[in-house]
């Protein structure tokens, strides 16, 4: 597999296409956007978590930017629910096999009969975890033991972040498995429990604000307060940056010498 990436506050956001993701070696993806960054910022774990992904794509406009604002480097936002579409339709034409693991068994129904509609070449899967915070080690070894017993292709994972991530970092050699996808709210979307946006507002890098005006109780914060936050992030990087050029133009050093982008 070609992972072509790019490194971006401190990330290597992936800026490949989905083709290149095969079936051949166990592959971790994750998602990163403007939240997650921030979290994981007060959060080790999950940050760890983060970067041992195998393919990190740039879920939002927010990490869009920050790569072209920061490495003038144009990458494409490549959402979950991208990561969702192009691996069905994938495993639809090889015949292939998928496994849900998250949300609740109402929603995994939801699920399993809109693939057996659009998809009849898939076999599928699924298993509802307990909802709680903290998974013990009796809930993951349920979790595994279902996964391993049908020896998916695909394994989506749906928990939210930065559960989902934290939980595949800490089990990933134990899933019987090659691809593991952490799509958190896809579930819900593809089952069609919660709206996802128009299209429009998607086309228009304005998929957050209309998450925002469908949820405002659950995404205020998200947007609102941690939006802030990312951008104050952002700059900080920026004028470490520039602060760097500074030093290097001002000894006369070569700057062809000096990987910048690692910041």
């Amino acid at each position: 597999m070609n992972n072509s990436s790019t490194p971006c506050m401190g990330y290597p956001l992936f800026n490949g296409s989905l083709m290149d993701l095969s079936f051949q070696d166990k592959t971790i993806v994750n998602t990163i956007n403007q939240y997650s960054f921030c979290i994981a910022e007060e959060d080790d774990e999950f940050k760890e978590a983060l970067m041992g992904s195998d393919m990190l794509l740039p879920d939002g406009v927010g990490m869009v930017f920050a790569s072209f604002f920061l490495e003038n480097v144009k990458i494409q936002k490549i959402a979950g629910a991208d990561l969702h579409q192009h691996l069905l339709t994938k495993l639809n034409e090889e015949c292939g096999s998928c496994f849900y693991l998250g949300s609740s068994e109402a929603t995994l129904k939801k699920i399993e009969d809109r693939i057996q509609k659009e998809y009849p070449n898939i076999s599928v899967h699924t298993y509802a975890p307990p909802y709680k915070a903290v998974f013990d080690e009796q809930d993951s070894e349920k979790m595994i033991a279902a996964v391993n017993q049908h020896a998916p292709d695909v394994l989506f994972i749906g928990m939210t972040a930065p559960k989902q991530e934290k939980w595949i970092h800490t089990n990933k050699q134990l899933l019987n498995t090659k691809v593991i996808g952490s799509i958190g709210a896809v579930f819900d979307f593809y089952a069609g429990t919660v709206k996802r946006p128009a299209r429009m507002w998607i086309s228009l890098g304005l998929e957050w604000f209309g998450r925002l005006i469908l949820e405002p109780r659950r995404m205020w914060r998200r947007y609102l307060y941690y939006g802030p936050v990312f951008t104050l992030h952002l700059l900080g990087k920026k004028i470490k940056l520039a602060n760097r050029y500074k030093r290097i133009f001002s000894s006369g050093t070569n700057v062809s010498k000096h990987p910048l982008s690692k910041h």
